[in-house]
């Protein structure tokens, strides 16, 4: 007998008997989901560099992997995208954080939305102008070889404005939309330098967010803040990525904080579809958010070793279609401020670790808290009001069933994910602010009485 051949063949057969189970669980698996109710779907996005978990989801089978065929399709702003999603033009679609929050709560165009997947943290900055910075810059403290100390706070700021309000001339600065993180991280900087960002009064017809302002913000689309800028109608603009890093590469401007030095880690976009899409197409709304997270781990795997396939990605004119070198500048682990100051900020941009794609009723809280301080509410809400809201919009629940079916499919380990037995969907209180307040999303309105710019409990404009 030959001892080897059978040795061999038994191997084989062995190997044979695992791929048959492993085919045969991953099939279980797959049942025990259920076939997605809708197959054919669309979404939407904006050209900004986080909404790479949609291009890779699509761009590496992840879709089709959960029997899904996807359209990408980019939306013209902000606004357009909400109404596609809502008139059901598009099944889901890359949101700010603050979309579905206010389009539930009725602030704007009212709409039941949800999200199942938070899609990345951090991944902003707010970029000056080159004459704005060269009146700054003698108010920033410098480090032994010169360069700035960071993070750069308003306070730099301040005198610039005073000076141009003496000389009659209103300082103005741009962000993407109304209940944008943008808008929020922005007047959050501003604010924590002693610079009144401006009520809004919707109680009252007045949506500009200008009452009372020593900077005036107003809405600029993200692929237009450069040359907005360059052409003097704004002094400066808070965006994603590529649109800060590109006023350096075209030197116009230089970006002077990013988001994660404003709130180390803080929630950027979410991944948003109606209510009414996931009651109905309950299989289809847990396969898509599978494929989501599969891709955002993707994008942070082995310390990002795959962003620079990411960014050729990105590059592409259907996707973000900005220069490679503009999104790597930022997207590969760096960011550039000052010509030629490029720094190290490997989490500049993160869509997995931390977990990032987790939707905790404390992001949407934080969101709630900001839309009451800057009047967006008008009036007083209860710690309870804020809680249920929450629980209304983001939706862990959804979250939970995708991945524990990615667990047990073996595509992704347990503990890459939050201890599901233990979550609450309430992140520990956050200590790592600009301005050094702690936030607990258990307690937003004692969070309100925090901060010396801002209404309060009992204020109304």
């Amino acid at each position: 007998m030959n001892w080897k051949k059978s040795i061999s063949t038994t191997l084989k057969k062995a190997v044979l008997s695992t791929t048959v189970l492993l085919s045969l669980t991953s099939m279980a698996n797959s049942e025990t989901l259920g076939e997605p109710e809708k197959d054919e779907l669309k979404f939407g996005f904006i050209k900004l560099t986080d909404m790479a978990p949609i291009a890779i989801a699509y761009e590496n089978g992840y879709f089709e992997d959960e029997g899904l065929y996807v359209t990408i399709e980019a939306q013209a702003n902000w606004k357009v995208l909400l109404n596609g999603v809502i008139d059901g033009t598009l099944d889901g679609a890359h949101m700010l954080a603050g979309q579905p929050i206010a389009a539930t709560m009725g602030y704007g165009t009212k709409a039941h939305i949800i999200t199942p997947f938070s899609m990345d943290l951090n991944g902003n900055a707010i970029t000056v102008s080159n004459k704005i910075w060269q009146q700054m810059k003698p108010n920033i403290p410098k480090m032994a070889d010169g360069r700035p100390v960071h993070p750069i706070k308003a306070d730099s700021l301040k005198p610039v404005i005073e000076q141009l309000k003496s000389d009659g001339k209103p300082f103005k600065m741009g962000m993407v939309f109304p209940v944008s993180t943008h808008n929020y991280e922005l007047r959050y900087w501003l604010a924590a330098g002693g610079i009144h960002p401006g009520y809004y009064a919707p109680h009252k017809g007045d949506t500009s967010g200008q009452i009372d302002a020593q900077a005036l913000l107003s809405v600029t689309p993200p692929p237009q803040m450069p040359s907005t800028m360059e052409a003097g109608t704004i002094h400066g603009y808070c965006v994603g990525e590529p649109w800060n890093q590109q006023a350096v590469f075209k030197n116009i401007g230089v970006p002077v904080v990013t988001d994660y030095e404003i709130w180390k880690d803080n929630p950027e976009k979410v991944f948003g579809i109606t209510a009414a899409f996931a009651e109905k197409y309950p299989n289809t709304t847990i396969r898509l958010t599978r494929a989501l997270i599969r891709a955002a781990k993707w994008l942070d795997d082995n310390n990002n070793s795959n962003r620079p396939a990411a960014v050729k990605i990105l590059s592409q004119s259907n996707y973000v279609g900005a220069d490679y070198d503009v999104i790597a500048n930022s997207m590969t682990g760096t960011f550039e401020y000052e010509k030629g100051d490029k720094r190290d900020v490997p989490d500049f941009n993160v869509f997995f670790r931390y977990n990032a794609t987790f939707p905790y009723y404390s992001d949407a809280i934080w969101y709630l808290t900001q839309m009451r301080r800057w009047g967006q509410i008008s009036d007083d809400k209860s710690d309870q009001w804020y809680k249920d809201l929450a629980s209304k919009v983001y939706r862990p629940d959804i979250y939970i069933k995708a991945a524990q079916s990615l667990i047990a499919d073996k595509l992704i380990p347990a503990n890459e994910f939050p201890d599901f037995a233990k979550e609450t969907g309430f992140k520990a209180p956050q200590k790592h602010f600009i301005d050094n307040i702690v936030y607990d999303g258990k307690q937003p309105n004692a969070y309100l009485e925090k901060f010396n710019i801002g209404l309060k409990q009992g204020d109304k404009l």
